[in-house]
C-alpha cells in the first residue's frame, strides 16, 4: 500500500468522525428537546421548548447529510454495506427525523395543537431510537462476503446490546437536550429540567456502564482490543476521566450553574466517541471490512478533501454565528402569540 492510499483513509475516518459528533452533538440536543416536550406540563412550556430550537434546528441536521455524503463518497464499500445491513434501523431514524420535521412546521399554525405536539415528541424519540439500534448494529459487526458485500439475516442488528445502546444513546439525548434548556430557559421551568438533567444523568452513567461490561463480553474482538497494550492503560483512563466529568456535572447541576452542565455534556460526549473510535479503528465495519479496503480511489478523497476543506470553515462559521445571535433566554414573551 502506497503511503496516500495508507494516509487519506485515515484523515477520511477522522473527517467522518468529526461530523458524526458535531451531528450527535447538536442534533442531539434537538431530539432530546423533543422527547422533553412529551412529558411539558402545559402548552406555554411546550410553546417555550419549541420556540428554543426553532432558529437552529435546521443547521443542526446538516451534519447528518454530511455524514451520509461522506461516507458515500470516501467509503463507499461501506456505505453500500452498512445500508443494505442497517436497512430498518436507518428507515427509521429518517422517518422520524421527517415526522418531526413536519409536525414542527405544521404546529405551528395549526389551532388545535396535541396531535402535532405527539408527533413531534415521538418522531424524536423514534429518530434517537433508530440512531441506537444502526449504531448498535454497527459495534455487533455486519456479515459479509469476500467483496465485503452484505450477506446477514434482516434483524442481524436487533440483540440485547444494540437494544442497551439505543436505550442508553436515548437517555444521553435527553440528558443533553435537558442542560440545553437549563441554558435557554428560567423559572419553573428551568427547575424541572435541573431534575430531568439529574436524573438523565444517573440513568445514562448507569447505561454506559453495562455498556462497558457488556462490549468486552458479546464481542470478542472489543475484548482484544480494550485488554492489549498500550490501548488498556488508554481505556482504563477513560472510565475514570467519565466518573470525574460525572462528578462534575452533578455538582454543576447541584449549585445551579446554567452553562457548565451542557459543556461537562458534551465533554461526555467526546469522551464516548474517543473510546469507540479506539475500539473500532481501523476498521469501518468490525470486524471485516478496514478503512483502507472500503476507501475510494486516492484521487476522489483528494478531490473531497478540497471541497470539504473549503466547505468545513464556512459551515462553522455559519452555526457559530447563530449561536451567537440566538443566545439569550427563551422567555414567555417570545412565545406571545401561541
Amino acid at each position: 500500500m502506497n503511503t496516500l492510499g495508507y494516509f487519506l483513509p485515515q484523515v477520511w475516518f477522522g473527517i467522518l468522525a468529526l461530523f458524526l459528533f458535531l451531528y450527535v452533538m447538536l442534533d442531539g440536543f434537538d431530539l432530546g428537546v423533543g422527547i422533553l416536550s412529551l412529558t411539558a406540563s402545559s402548552e406555554e412550556r411546550r410553546g417555550i421548548l419549541m420556540t428554543s430550537l426553532s432558529n437552529v434546528w435546521d443547521a443542526n441536521e446538516t451534519w447528518l447529510v454530511l455524514v451520509g455524503g461522506s461516507l458515500f463518497g470516501a467509503f463507499p464499500l461501506a456505505y453500500g454495506t452498512i445500508f443494505s445491513a442497517l436497512y430498518i434501523p436507518l428507515v427509521l431514524m429518517v422517518f422520524g427525523l421527517v415526522f418531526r420535521a413536519v409536525a414542527f412546521e405544521f404546529r405551528e399554525q395549526a389551532r388545535r395543537k396535541f396531535f402535532w405536539n405527539i408527533a413531534f415528541g415521538t418522531g424524536s424519540f423514534i429518530a434517537a431510537l433508530g440512531q441506537g439500534f444502526a449504531l448498535g448494529g454497527v459495534l455487533a459487526g455486519i456479515k459479509v462476503d469476500e467483496s465485503g458485500h452484505f450477506i446477514g439475516q434482516t434483524w442481524d442488528w436487533f440483540n440485547l446490546p444494540s437494544v442497551l445502546v439505543a436505550l442508553t444513546l436515548i437517555q444521553g439525548y435527553v440528558l443533553i437536550g435537558s442542560t440545553y434548556l437549563i441554558w435557554k430557559t428560567t423559572g419553573e421551568l428551568q427547575e424541572t429540567h435541573y431534575k430531568t438533567a439529574k436524573i438523565s444523568a444517573i440513568t445514562t452513567l448507569i447505561g454506559a456502564i453495562l455498556i462497558t461490561i457488556a462490549t468486552p463480553i458479546f464481542y470478542d474482538y472489543a475484548q482484544i482490543r480494550i485488554f492489549s497494550a498500550p490501548l488498556v492503560y488508554i481505556f482504563a483512563g477513560i472510565p475514570v476521566i467519565a466518573v470525574v466529568l460525572i462528578f462534575l456535572l452533578l455538582r454543576s447541576l447541584n449549585v445551579k450553574a446554567e452553562k457548565t452542565p451542557f459543556v461537562w455534556t458534551i465533554l461526555l460526549f467526546l469522551l464516548t466517541f474517543i473510546g469507540l473510535a479506539l475500539i473500532i479503528f481501523p476498521y469501518i465495519i468490525p470486524t471485516q471490512i478496514t478503512i483502507y479496503e472500503a476507501s475510494a480511489d486516492p484521487s476522489a478523497l483528494v478531490f473531497m478533501i478540497i471541497f470539504i476543506g473549503a466547505l468545513i470553515p464556512v459551515m462553522l462559521f455559519y452555526n457559530i454565528y447563530q449561536y451567537i445571535v440566538f443566545r439569550g433566554k427563551v422567555t414567555v414573551g417570545e412565545y406571545g402569540a401561541e
